[in-house]
């Protein structure tokens, strides 16, 4: 027998031969996600760049006129800027209380436990516009925050909660607190807790054991769920419109105003594109960050 017989023998495939098939049958089985994916997001992104590239609203020319007019207005950049610190602030304190009760989680008992992701998921198990509805009613000159004030004679008169930038911020980070506390569940559920008592034998003490051990090898836990709730945060025009009011106004609001009030479609379709971008480039920065954090890790 020689050596091509018996490669291309039938039983003594090579492994390059026997590869094909299966690797001809994966592309196969990705094609129908592959046409959804083009079919669903792809051509809108494309006709939605199309758009923005009309100079004028009624649609007859084409021309960069929508970017040089948002890019020449400080106020668009005003807009921008204020939507995307927004989500930094919304991000930094859902991270400050939810590391606390992700910890808690992981250190607590089965009944315990089944108490807290009832908590913790809660938030989804509701309609987004009921839980921000709540939320006017908690931030109302008669809500529940104000009464209590009050009551325990910490105010004299009611203050003014709803419609302003800590009211939204608040509402927003009990809204998004799921999408930070479950990846930091799954991180920290994962830490052999053998390395805290290494830690503490070697005479480091609680707080030294947590910044040397637990925090470094939660990182891609965080910046996981920094990237969901900063993504979630920035986009959230029913809480921002509902909780903001008139007073402030977010991307989003802006975008829906040149749309359905003022009907500019080319204006409305450039700010989404820079707006994607902006967001984009955060979230570029965050799986940076996350790469740098594994290889923190596992250094």
């Amino acid at each position: 027998m020689t050596a091509a017989t018996a490669i291309t023998a039938p039983g003594l495939a090579g492994p390059a031969t026997a590869a094909r098939p299966r690797i001809g049958r994966e592309w196969t089985l990705a094609l129908p996600l592959a046409a959804f994916f083009a079919v669903f997001f792809v051509t809108p992104l494309l006709l939605l760049v199309a758009v923005s590239l009309y100079a004028d609203a009624e649609m007859t020319r084409f021309g960069l006129d929508q970017y040089i007019r948002f890019f020449g207005d400080t106020f668009n950049l005003a807009v921008l800027g204020s939507t995307l610190l927004l989500g930094v602030k919304v991000t930094a304190l859902t991270l400050l209380f939810g590391y606390p009760l992700a910890w808690l989680y992981t250190r607590s008992g089965p009944r315990m436990q089944s108490a807290l992701i009832l908590v913790i998921i809660l938030p989804l198990l509701t309609s987004v516009v009921v839980r921000t509805f709540a939320w006017i009613v908690i931030l109302g000159r008669d809500g529940i925050v104000n009464n209590l004030l009050l009551s325990l004679g910490l105010a004299e008169t009611p203050l003014r909660l709803l419609y302003t930038e800590g009211g939204l911020v608040a509402a927003l980070v009990q809204v998004q607190m799921p999408l930070m506390v479950l990846p930091l569940i799954t991180t920290l559920s994962r830490l052999d807790p053998n390395l805290l008592d290494a830690s503490a034998a070697l005479g480091a003490g609680p707080w030294r054991g947590f910044l040397k051990v637990t925090l470094p090898l939660s990182l891609p836990g965080i910046v996981a769920g920094c990237l969901l709730t900063y993504a979630a945060a920035v986009t959230a025009f029913i809480t921002q419109s509902l909780v903001g009011g008139g007073q402030m106004l977010f991307m989003p609001q802006y975008i829906y105003q040149q749309t359905i009030t003022l009907h500019n479609w080319p204006f409305a379709a450039a700010i989404s594109i820079v707006f994607m971008v902006s967001v984009m480039g955060v979230v570029m920065l965050f799986n940076l960050l996350g790469r740098a954090s594994k290889g923190y890790v596992h250094a």
